[in-house]
């Protein structure tokens, strides 16, 4: 008997505890929230993904990305989209600064393949005139 009233007392206030927890230290309240959308880290991140994909845009109208190339690319920053996503998701609406730390980290891996992917190894680039 003891044991059903703890499993029934766990059942009933493990809830309760989930959302008491779920808040603290989430200072942008409810998921999905406008504060969530506009969180600042969240922002740096969606902003590095438009830059990137306006680079890889610019590269094939320029030619110096190809289509197979840029599709690559493109797949890469929908992979770190994705996961920015689920981070997000799991925290509330908002992401950890450790989170954001890892996500710059992909995209700066991936800002490198958009440079190298548009200047080949060899190729001679012009310099800007001053």
């Amino acid at each position: 008997m003891r044991i059903l009233a703890a499993v029934l007392a766990l059942v009933l206030l493990a809830p309760a505890s989930f959302v008491l927890a779920g808040n603290r230290g989430n200072p942008i309240g409810k998921p999905g929230s406008k504060f969530a959308k506009k969180h600042p880290r969240r922002n740096e991140v969606n902003k590095r993904v438009r830059n990137q994909r306006g680079r890889i845009n610019k590269g094939v109208k320029d030619g110096q990305l190809t289509k197979d190339q840029a599709q690559q690319l493109r797949a890469n920053d929908a992979a770190i989209k994705k996961q920015e996503h689920a981070e997000v998701k799991a925290n509330g609406g908002y992401l950890t600064k450790k989170e954001k730390k890892q996500l710059n980290k992909e995209e700066n891996a991936n800002s490198k393949l958009i440079y190298d992917e548009k200047h080949p190894a060899g190729q001679q680039q012009q310099q800007p005139q001053q």
